[in-house]
């Protein structure tokens, strides 16, 4: 997963991610690590707080389509297919909110 990480790239992470040996193999690439520190750290290393927000509005629409049966069980052999049921899933998630906004 970190392999295509490089020079000048972020890796917005959390918790788990939180480790001097992880900040210094990103370091070496030249990859900043906007990594939450956890909580019993001694020395809190630079962390976006924004940054952290947007992470957590793509976890939490890439988690909504798995509500959806078809989705979650991935009833689908081809990915073709499969990429078909995320977006009907996506499409309907777009509606109820777009429903409930107006």
């Amino acid at each position: 997963m970190l392999d295509g990480l490089g020079e000048g790239d972020v890796l917005l992470g959390d918790h788990a991610f939180d480790s001097d040996a992880m900040r210094a193999t990103l370091a070496a690439r030249g990859t900043w690590a906007c990594i939450k520190p956890t909580p019993n750290r001694k020395r809190i290393p630079a962390f976006s707080p924004f940054l952290s927000r947007c992470r957590k509005l793509v976890e939490h629409f890439a988690s909504k389509p798995k509500h959806f049966r078809a989705v979650s069980t991935q009833y689908e052999k081809r990915a073709t297919n499969y990429l078909a049921s995320v977006q009907l899933a996506s499409i309907r998630i777009w509606l109820q909110h777009n429903e409930s906004v107006t």
